[in-house]
């Protein structure tokens, strides 16, 4: 009895240095710092983005249709029904807005990665409506979807009493599911019948943001360009007029610094190719990367963490005409020019310019 007692005894012990051993092992594993998961999050939240603005629309379409095929043909159905049901929301003043998916905290891990800022130089009153004009395009508008979109830098706090909304191309809005995903952040079809609706029809406070350059500028991007597609661009300026809404110029610095691209020049056939293209599907098909999702150093199609600085300049003060004449459109066109142009070298060399940086407007 005793030396099974003894025997008991031993094992024990051996067990209890067993787990003593292994839990030196274990503390003795370096565990990841508070920063290194905070820089896993952040690169979790840019990766969900990119893949939803670039994948969510045609993986969904595909999936639909597969499933049309099978034992749940009935989900594809039901959801084809629905989107003609709801085909003309995103033409009623930015669809649905969901004030909850806009404070997501993901979107505060997103903000983080780059970091995005937003600066207010002026007030704007609720009284009015705005045209807020978003420059550069980039990339992928990463500024404009950060400051405008989430409610992650702050936009509502900053400007009290003011919804922000982002205008995107119609197509987007024929892809199922991805359009309900736009929809539920405040963006809407970049047409004339949604900005017009959302301007007269939805009261005051409203700012519509839209990326004025659009595809066109977006082929030319890429780290140190300073030059915008605005010129001939005066759309915007005569919804102003048509509605009333104060004219704002705002400059996302940095946000051109996002990816590299390859830029064809003007007059080869590949520049020709993508300029066809965009004339048929309404925007351009560009050739760009940037890093990997293991590594900084190596490419992929997340976008270099690079800080990016929307400042929101001076309103410009637009009448009410409801048939404005050309020469009335090319002033406020003008007096638009003027406040961008101001807002630029007032903040190139805070926000990574130097004094000799110039805005070039084609």
């Amino acid at each position: 009895m005793k030396t099974i007692i003894a025997a008991c005894s031993q094992n024990l012990s051996g067990s209890r240095a067993s787990i003593q051993t292994a839990l030196r092992t274990l503390l003795a594993v370096p565990w990841p710092s508070q920063r290194d998961i905070g820089s896993a999050l952040q690169l979790l939240a840019v990766l969900q983005w990119v893949l939803s603005f670039l994948l969510l629309g045609i993986v969904s379409l595909l999936l639909l249709i597969y499933l049309l095929f099978t034992s749940l043909w009935l989900i594809p159905v039901l959801y084809l029904a629905w989107i003609i049901f709801d085909w003309d929301t995103p033409e009623k003043g930015g669809g649905r807005r969901l004030s909850c998916l806009r404070r997501w905290t993901v979107w505060k891990h997103f903000r983080d990665y780059f970091p995005v800022k937003l600066v207010k130089t002026h007030d704007l009153s609720p009284s009015h409506n705005y045209i807020i004009g978003s420059h550069p395009h980039g990339i992928l508008c990463v500024g404009a979807f950060c400051n405008f979109i989430t409610g992650s830098t702050g936009f509502e706090e900053l400007f009290p009493g003011i919804r922000s909304f982002l205008t995107t191309l119609a197509g987007n809005f024929r892809l199922p599911v991805f359009r309900e995903y736009l929809m539920s952040g405040g963006l809407f079809p970049v047409t004339r019948r949604a900005i017009g609706y959302l301007l007269s029809q939805k009261g005051t406070g409203n700012a519509v943001a839209i990326v004025i350059g659009g595809a066109a500028e977006s082929l030319s991007c890429r780290p140190g360009v300073t030059t915008l597609i605005l010129k001939n661009r005066k759309g915007f300026v005569r919804m102003a007029l048509r509605h009333g809404a104060f004219l704002v110029p705002s400059f996302s610095f940095g946000e051109n610094d996002l990816f590299r691209q390859v830029v064809f020049e003007e007059g080869s056939w590949m520049r020709s190719i993508q300029r066809r293209f965009q004339k048929m599907m309404g925007f351009a098909p560009c050739l760009f990367y940037g890093r990997g999702l293991t590594s900084c150093r190596s490419r992929g199609l997340l976008p270099y963490a690079r800080p990016i600085t929307t400042v929101v300049g001076e309103p410009v003060a637009v009448p009410k005409v409801e048939n404005p004449s050309r020469e009335l459109v090319d002033r406020y066109h003008e007096l638009y020019i003027r406040a961008l142009l101001k807002l630029f070298n007032e903040n190139k060399t805070k926000y990574g310019l130097s004094e000799s940086d110039e805005l070039h407007i084609l």
